[in-house]
């Protein structure tokens, strides 16, 4: 059974750094290219940041450019969002997601086969 596990999440102060863990089981991880996704209360969920399947491509919503950087690493299952100079409006549970490698839909969170349960990132000002 496929499963993302996400860590890391918490509170920090706002220009504080915060970093995020995803490890997956139950699937081929490098078969996936991965993706972060948040959602505020009363918000849709948003795209933040996605890595190809081999860590050679990455794209990042405007929102998070310069300051966020998702990584991943094949041998340990685990793709890890870095997020620096964070603002309140970073507040948001963050996701991480799969989606088999190749295709269109980067973006969209309907092109993602397999999601995690969130964890929760707080900024205070």
């Amino acid at each position: 059974q496929a499963q993302l596990v996400e860590s890391g999440g918490g509170l920090a102060q706002a220009g504080g750094s915060l970093g995020l863990s995803c490890l997956a089981s139950g699937f081929t991880f490098s078969l996936y290219d991965m993706g972060w996704f948040r959602q505020a209360p009363g918000k849709e969920r948003e795209f933040v940041t996605y890595i190809t399947w081999s860590g050679g491509s990455t794209v990042y919503a405007d929102s998070a450019k310069g300051r966020f950087r998702i990584s991943r690493d094949n041998a340990k299952n685990t793709v890890i969002l870095e997020m620096n100079s964070l603002e309140p409006e970073d507040t948001a549970s963050y996701y991480c997601a799969a989606k088999l490698r190749g295709g269109a839909g980067i973006s969209a969170s309907g092109a993602y086969r397999h999601w995690g349960q969130g964890t929760q990132v707080t900024v205070s000002s």
